[in-house]
């Protein structure tokens, strides 16, 4: 997994993998955004299943799906919520990392 710091907490990466995240708990991550709607490639575990893996891990999971085909007016104030409801170090994610970019760009 590579990680983009893109503030003293706020980090975004391409997609993360449910068996990350302990490591991502003992990094000092507190909260999991993803930024990646469900299905978009073969194989991409669901946000469900990486919510479930953060949860046991201890770490807040937020699901702030964002399709650049059908954008959803409400998912930067949501993603804005999630960053606000936050302590520590937040890691935001989608397919490559832009998108997750782009959101934290339009609330900074």
């Amino acid at each position: 997994m590579h990680l983009t710091q893109l503030s003293d907490r706020f980090f975004v990466s391409g997609q993360v993998d449910p068996s990350e995240m302990d490591t991502l708990s003992t990094e000092g991550f507190t909260t999991i955004i993803c930024n990646r709607p469900d299905g978009e490639d073969p194989g991409q575990p669901t946000a469900e299943e990486v919510k479930s893996a953060a949860e046991k891990a201890g770490l807040q999971f937020y699901f702030v799906p964002f399709d650049p085909m059908n954008p959803n007016p409400q998912m930067v104030p949501d993603f804005q919520a999630a960053w606000e409801s936050s302590e520590g170090k937040v890691l935001a994610y989608c397919r490559s990392g832009n998108r997750s970019s782009r959101l934290w760009a339009a609330i900074s």
